[in-house]
């Protein structure tokens, strides 16, 4: 197939303002993903679309096994909250109350907030 570019699980992106760190998640427009290394603001970056992240989540928030999950782009975290929040995946494994990270599944497609 001449027209066939790349499988699209890694996607070279330029790192917005303020740059970004390995292993974070990183909210591009519609495009969420998890940067596999640091880089400064402006140069290009490797963004993992899917796979399963442990990623930082809110504290408070107890989430079930196989519950789609939101990512918070203004606290940069994880949350069983939907409303203005981006759906990236699901959580892989349980996290409750008290925990600060959560496993997730990345679903690898645009996102939006959701109102």
């Amino acid at each position: 197939m001449k027209n066939f570019v790349q499988p699209g699980n890694t996607l070279s992106v330029i790192a917005p303002t303020g740059g970004v760190t390995s292993g974070a998640g990183v909210l591009i427009g519609n495009l969420f993903g998890i940067a596999a290394a640091s880089a400064t603001e402006g140069t290009s970056v490797s963004l993992t679309t899917v796979g399963v992240f442990d990623l930082p989540k809110l504290g408070t928030d107890t989430i079930d096994q196989g519950q789609r999950v939101y990512w918070d782009a203004a606290n940069a975290h994880i949350t069983e909250a939907s409303t203005g929040n981006y759906p990236v995946g699901i959580a892989s494994e349980a996290a409750g109350n008290g925990t600060t990270s959560v496993r997730v599944r990345l679903d690898g497609i645009s996102t939006a907030p959701a109102a």
